[in-house]
């Protein structure tokens, strides 16, 4: 690895690559066979094409508001590849690309598309349900992190955030507890330089995201986001000490040596939701200057210098990403969910007023019939 400071007004960030996907001269390209070097590509541009299908069916109708992940790719599938199978990923809503690398099913698209099955199945892949309400992840994932210490197993708990996030108590919350027991757990967080509208500095006083570690005892990292190599580096190092129960923060830290809290510096490319609009916030030449380190074109060049890609191999990964895309959308369009089922997830057994709820929706359909309650007018 190496630290240096070639990402837009940034500086002291770990880095391998270069602008130009060259290996820093100082650098050390993280041990990873030929095989899992071209996966973590591939699977960058399964999370690329991924979220330019799902903008587009957003504009058609056919999904609902959905976050795009573009210049996000590299955190989210080098971090998950520094994880065992079984380690636990807390995320936002953001992270499809990690949700990718375990394996995604059409399942994944229905929650887009309002039918919550979507959400409860990332379960059995070891990914926490997604989570809308900024932040409120971030205690649970330590709850989660702490009972793996109790239970004196070596699972690890990764817990995904935007720099937004860290405006919100319950950041405070999660951190102050991971850092007082101790727990095996890696925050991550996606620097994506805009809470929605808001630029970071707007947001927050510290000079930086990753010092914020500091209050709670633990170390905190800052990773150039848009490197995959740096990303997988830094994260596999914070799961390693993770997953050491007698990890010893540094001398000038504090006395926590488990956690650790990564900041991923990166741009997001395009607009925070499908019903946001980033031209009345930002200008075009910033994204244009971000765009430069492209996070899937600078790998790419990479894999290209050490004789890893030729066309012909990324013509065949890109039609095997389309291919595959394209019978999850499918696969998911054949679903016909039971709008009955709505009520029958939000308590363990359903209150009062669900239950009155769903009588009284019960009754409307019985009276008038799905196409009157459905039809546009």
């Amino acid at each position: 690895m190496t630290t240096t400071g070639s990402l837009p007004g940034e500086s002291d960030l770990v880095q391998v690559l270069d602008q130009d996907g060259q290996v820093h001269d100082d650098a050390t390209v993280p041990d990873l066979s030929d095989e899992q070097l071209v996966e973590i590509y591939e699977q960058m541009r399964f999370a690329r094409h991924l979220d330019e299908r799902a903008v587009t069916m957003h504009r058609q109708g056919r999904i609902g508001t959905y976050p795009p992940l573009a210049g996000q790719e590299a955190a989210q599938v080098a971090s998950t590849h520094a994880l065992a199978d079984d380690d636990w990923i807390s995320y936002q809503y953001r992270e499809h690309g990690a949700a990718g690398v375990r394996g995604m099913s059409y399942k994944y698209l229905l929650y887009w598309m309002g039918y919550e099955e979507g959400n409860g199945h990332l379960a059995e892949d070891y990914i926490f349900p997604m989570n809308i309400s900024i932040g409120s992840q971030m205690p649970h994932a330590t709850g989660m992190a702490w009972a793996s210490k109790l239970k004196g197993d070596d699972t690890v708990v990764m817990c995904h955030f935007g720099e937004g996030s860290t405006s919100e108590g319950d950041f405070h919350e999660g951190l102050n507890f991971a850092g007082v027991y101790n727990v095996p757990a890696v925050f991550f967080c996606n620097n994506n330089q805009y809470a929605i509208s808001i630029e970071r500095q707007n947001q927050t006083a510290s000079a930086t995201i990753a010092q914020k570690a500091n209050a709670y005892g633990f170390e905190g990292m800052r990773v150039d986001g848009m490197d995959p190599l740096a990303v997988y580096a830094v994260t596999k190092a914070a799961v390693e000490k993770a997953r050491d129960p007698d990890a010893e923060a540094p001398e000038d830290i504090g006395r926590a040596g488990r956690p650790t809290l990564i900041e991923a510096v990166m741009y997001r490319l395009g607009a925070h939701t499908t019903v946001d609009d980033p031209d009345a916030y930002r200008e075009e030449s910033e994204v244009e200057r971000w765009a430069e380190f492209d996070p899937v074109e600078r790998y790419e060049t990479f894999l290209r210098d050490r004789g890893l890609l030729t066309d012909d191999q990324i013509a065949s990964i890109q039609e095997r990403v389309e291919d595959e895309i394209a019978a999850m959308i499918d696969e998911a369009e054949e679903i016909e969910p039971d709008p009955m089922e709505m009520f029958e997830r939000p308590y363990d057994s359903p209150t009062p007023r669900v239950q009155e709820q769903k009588e009284y929706l019960a009754d409307l359909r019985e009276r008038h019939g799905d196409d009157a309650l459905t039809r546009d007018e």
